[in-house]
Order: structure tokens, then sequence, then C-alpha cells
């Protein structure tokens, strides 16, 4: 069963639910302090999670693109892939667990035609702070699925919740079983053998946490998550997402073009080519920093294998238009950008062939140093730097090394690589977890400051200045902003001075829901209008600023303080970049 008739399949059996089908927001957050990047379904509505009201109702669904960074070094396994595509219901304070798991089972038995004898369930198995999970077992005993196939398991495996605090509870898990032979008599979905793969999370948000413990919340939400590539993959009895109709186009005319074979160089170019095109096409830039420096990592990680596979960088234009082919069933705006897709990553390629020649340089450098020291071994800090700093990469470093007679301590430099690659992992982590905990007032006051500096951009500016990305925590705010040249003291004073003037007006933040057509003609602003569902929140700050969000927000803009303007720089080519605080 092809992606789109899954994806088809379950907006259309969630919408026969009574589910508003909303539309996939775009992978660069407009409002979300939490991510570089969407990083999943529930993100964009966590508003509505923590109690905001959405003006589609109280049952969701939709497909959401995700990209996830924490693994990238990952990819050219048989499973980790950086950009991905989550399908996910949600219930704000409507059905709870037995409906829930009902219509689950349902859709994997009846509409996806799964044998329920492949299917194994997890749930919570109880601790101090709340009870074993009986109720999601019970159901899923009197749905079909036997004692024998439900397992019970702590918090690190069925417990959710954003950050330390907050919104949380029990999970129940399904599991698919692949029909491997079992690793060992007590085989079972916690095993990491392959033969059960999870296919699907609902989380039963009832509970909250704070530094006292835990309550039972008044309004229980349900969200839940299924991976199409994984389930493309089971359906269609492929070993891997690269051997699926998704990646077979892309991996076939690799095969044709490459000149050496190895499999996780044509995986880690198909994966890096199409992560990079759908972040590109949803207005993602390549820079030195946050996710444009992501974007440049997926495309030289991509290049590097390309040389590796000993394919012409000249077919770059070739693969994009395969992508573009294969998938625009699935993703319009892959089509609708492909002239700007080619042209960001083949301007890319040729900043870091020129890379690659300075890194060259470098090496011969380090060379005469060790011929200095009478060494015949490059260290490992040497291989790091040359990587971390130039990226040049390791594997070239080291055929280099050995054509000049020299070794290379790659034992050290995987030391270094490791510790390097925990540190962006546990970055990427806290960086989701810590956004999403601190919903507080500081974060809440800083979002709607973002509001007023667009506003006051559009003002000294120009009204063309429109907001490209914000980034938020409890310290200070990041707003990026399309402009062509460097603000002056002189702009930089008058926007400072305007947020602050709105500020002590104390100016009223009111909220209305309206139709999306009837909230662009009367003047709102929003970015990408077409994720935006048909029934749209308006959030208006006096008569300066009018936007489309989810909010939230302050009630009025004397709660804001003194806004200061720290830094302005660039972000990436055209792309600006403030960066302020609130002082109270």
């Amino acid at each position: 069963m092809k992606a789109i008739e899954i994806r088809n399949k379950y907006l259309n059996f969630f919408k026969n639910h009574g589910h508003s089908v909303i539309p996939s927001a775009p992978l660069i957050p407009e409002n979300d302090p939490s991510v570089l990047f969407t990083t999943a379904g529930m993100q964009p509505l966590v508003p509505y999670l923590l109690g905001e009201k959405h003006p589609e109702g109280t049952r969701l669904t939709d497909y959401q693109k995700c990209v996830r960074t924490n693994d990238i070094d990952e990819v050219g396994d048989n499973r980790h892939l950086t950009y991905f595509e989550m399908l996910g219901n949600w219930s704000l304070g409507d059905y709870f667990k037995e409906e829930s798991i009902a219509m689950s089972f349902e859709f994997l038995t009846k509409e996806l035609g799964i044998p329920a004898e492949k299917l194994s369930v997890t749930c919570f198995a109880g601790d101090n702070d709340c009870p074993r999970d009986d109720v999601s077992a019970n159901v899923w005993k009197k749905v079909g699925i036997p004692e024998n196939r439900i397992y019970f398991y702590g918090k690190d495996d069925n417990w959710w919740i954003a950050g330390e605090e907050g919104p949380c509870g029990p999970d129940t898990e399904m599991f698919y079983d692949t029909g491997k032979p079992a690793c060992c008599e007590d085989c079972q979905p916690s095993c990491d053998c392959g033969k059960y793969v999870e296919i699907w999370n609902n989380v039963f948000m009832e509970y909250f946490k704070d530094k006292n413990g835990y309550s039972k919340l008044t309004k229980k939400n349900v969200d839940t998550g299924l991976g199409l590539e994984r389930m493309t993959m089971l359906l269609e009895g492929k070993e891997t997402p690269f051997d699926t109709e998704l990646f077979s186009p892309i991996m076939e005319k690799l095969n044709e073009l490459q000149k050496q074979d190895y499999i996780e160089s044509r995986r880690i170019v198909a994966e890096h080519l199409r992560s990079s095109m759908m972040i590109i096409a949803d207005g993602g830039r390549p820079s030195n920093i946050d996710r444009g420096y992501v974007l440049r990592r997926l495309i030289r990680r991509m290049i590097r294998h390309l040389n590796k596979l000993q394919i012409n960088l000249e077919e770059l234009s070739t693969l994009i238009n395969i992508n573009v082919e294969n998938l625009k069933e699935m993703y319009p705006e892959l089509e609708n950008n492909k002239e700007t897709i080619k042209n960001v990553i083949l301007e890319e390629k040729d900043k870091f062939v020129k890379t690659l020649t300075h890194g060259e340089r470098e090496f011969q450098k380090e060379i005469q140093k060790c011929e200095q020291n009478r060494s015949k071994k490059i260290a490992g800090e040497v291989v790091f730097k040359l990587y971390d700093t130039y990226g040049f990469p390791p594997e070239v470093t080291k055929e280099l090394a050995e054509e000049n007679g020299y070794e290379v301590d790659l034992e050290h430099f995987n030391e270094l690589f490791k510790k390097h690659q925990e540190k962006s992992r546990q970055g990427s982590e806290q960086k989701f977890k810590g956004g999403l905990a601190e919903t507080t007032g500081e974060t809440v006051a800083y979002h709607t400051a973002t509001h007023l500096l667009n506003a006051a951009l559009k003002q000294v500016i120009g009204k063309d200045a429109h907001q490209r990305g914000s980034n938020i925590t409890v310290d200070r705010m990041r707003f990026d902003f399309n402009c062509d040249h460097k603000l002056t003291d002189e702009e930089k004073k008058a926007v400072e001075d305007l947020v602050n003037e709105w500020i002590q007006e104390g100016l009223e933040v009111t909220k209305q829901e309206m139709k999306k057509e009837e909230a662009i003609n009367s003047g709102a602003e929003c970015m990408f209008i077409e994720k935006y569902p048909d029934i749209v929140t308006v959030y208006s700050i006096g008569n300066v600023s009018k936007e489309l969000c989810g909010g939230p927000h302050v009630k009025n803009t004397k709660e804001l303080g003194t806004f200061k303007i720290k830094k302005e720089e660039s972000s990436s080519s055209g792309i600006r970049r403030i960066k302020a605080v609130l002082i109270k």
C-alpha cells in the first residue's frame, strides 16, 4: 500500500469519526519557541493541549511534516530518517481511552487490513505516583487483543510528559509482529531484536505534574502519533524505508550513477536530499547558525557521500527532478518551489567544493607540522578540527594521509566525535523539552513582544518586512525577518522606541476566530497562509498589530516591561536577526 493511500485512508477514517482535518504546519515553526524545526505532530498543537480553544473544535486529525536533528549521523543505517511524516488524531477534552483505542484498532485491522494476531500492545505498569492502566488494558481485551499480547511497562516506556512539569499521562503503544524469529524465550515489544516494530502511540493526558507531585486534570486530552514511513515499509513488506516507493526511484538512479558501491552512502544521499528539499520548500536556507546550519550540514553530508560514490555533482539537478516527480502528489510544494530548491542546493554545493579545497590546504599545513615533529601519525584532535572547523570529512583526511605515508588516529577522533554528537543530541532534546515545559509568563510575554517587533519593523523598514522565524526562552527572544541590509543605529533605535511606546500605551490584546479569507482581507498577517485551517485565530494588539496565531499572549502590553534590542545580525542570505530582552 502506497504512502499517500495510507495517509488518505487515515485522514478520511478520522474525518468520518467526527474529526476536523487540519493542514500540516510548516517545518519551520512560526510561533513555537521550543525547537528549530517542527519535530512532532503534537508540537503545533501545544497551546490547545494546554487549554487554548482550537477554532476547528475538539476532534482534530492531520498529517504533520517533521524534522528531527539529533540522529543525523545515524542516517545511513536501515531505519533512521531526518525528515518523516507523522499522522495524528487528537481529542481536546472530548473522547478518551475507550473510544481512542477502539478507533485505533478499527483503523489498523479494517482500513489497513492488518491481522489482529499481528498486533501486540503495551500499557503503563503503574507506580507510587499513578496506578496501573488497567482501563486501557481492558479496552484492548474488549476489542480483540488477548491478554498474552498485552504488556505492562514503567514510565520510561509508557508515560509522556512535556518537560519536567505540566500535563502528562500514561500511553498505550501498538506493535507490529514482523514474523521474524523471537530472540529469546521471553521476546516481547521491549526487545530491540526487530521482531516487534512500534507503529502507533496513544497518549492519555489525564494528570498534571508540579513540584508537589501529580494531580488529576479536569479536562483530559488524547494525543496520538503514527509514523507514515514505517507503516508504509511494513505494509509493503519491505526491510527498510529506503526500499519503499518513497525512495526507490532515487535509490535506483544512485545505483545507476555510482562508480563505487556503498549502500550507506546511497541511503544518506537519498534521505538528506529529501530532507533538504522539504526544508527549503518551507522557507529554510543554509547558514552558519541554528536551522540554517542543520540544512547546510545535511546538504554537505549529502555531497560528501556523492563524492564517495564517485557520482558527478552535476547530477544533482537530475536527482532533484526525480524526487520532485516522485513526491509531488504528496508534497505539491516541492514542484511549486523546484527552481528555488535547485538554486539553493547547487549554490551550497559550490560553496562546499571551495571548502573542501580550503580543507586540503589546511591538511597540508598539518602534514608539515608532522614532518617538523618527526611524527608519522596525524592526531585525532587534528582530524576533528579539520572536520568541525572546515567541514573536511574524516574519511578524506584518512585517504590523503595514507597517500602521504601517514597514519591517522581515528580512535581518538571517534571519541571526540562521540562527545560532540552526544552534546548535540542533548542540546536538541533539551531545546524541545525546555521549550514545551517553559510555557511561562516570561515566554508568553516574549511571544507577544514578537508581534510588536514585527509591526515596528514594518513601519521603520517597510511594509514588505515579514517575520521569518522566532525563538524564545524565559530570558530572551530572537526574531528573524527579511531585509536586504544591516539595520543602522537610527533604525534600531526607531524600532525599539516604537515597541516601548506601544507597551507604555497599555494596548489591549484581543482574540477573534474567523474564516481564513476574512482574516487575510482584514489585514491580518501570517507566515505560510496555505498551512492554516479554514477557521483561524487572530490576535490583535490595539490598532498596531493583527496576526494569525495560536497564542498564548498577555492581556495588555503594560505587562511586558521595557523592550531592549541587544544585537542585530545576519541570519542567512536576505534574512536579518534581532536578539532582544524584556526588562521588568
